[in-house]
């Protein structure tokens, strides 16, 4: 079961549940979509991963399986990932 955690961990922006916005790898890193394609360049700078588009979970069960209000922040920010 996906988190749906509430933020960018870059920038700090609100994604909330239904956002179309928020960005996430394999391991649930989440970003918002201004930050991967103008910082991070699509690359999870924590794991090296593809950021896709999170999916958005139906509104109906959002009650029963609610979305993560744990919020991530890079302490140090996020800079572009550089190519090996």
């Amino acid at each position: 079961m996906l988190e749906l955690r509430p933020n960018c961990e870059c920038c700090d922006r609100n994604l909330p549940p239904e956002s179309l916005d928020a960005m996430i790898c394999t391991f649930e890193c989440t970003f918002c979509v201004n930050c991967v394609g103008n910082v991070l360049g699509g690359i999870c700078p924590n794991c090296g991963g593809e950021l896709v588009q999170r999916p958005i979970r139906p509104a109906a069960l959002l009650a029963k399986y609610p979305a993560s209000t744990k919020r991530v922040l890079k302490a140090e920010g996020c800079a572009p990932v550089r190519a090996a």
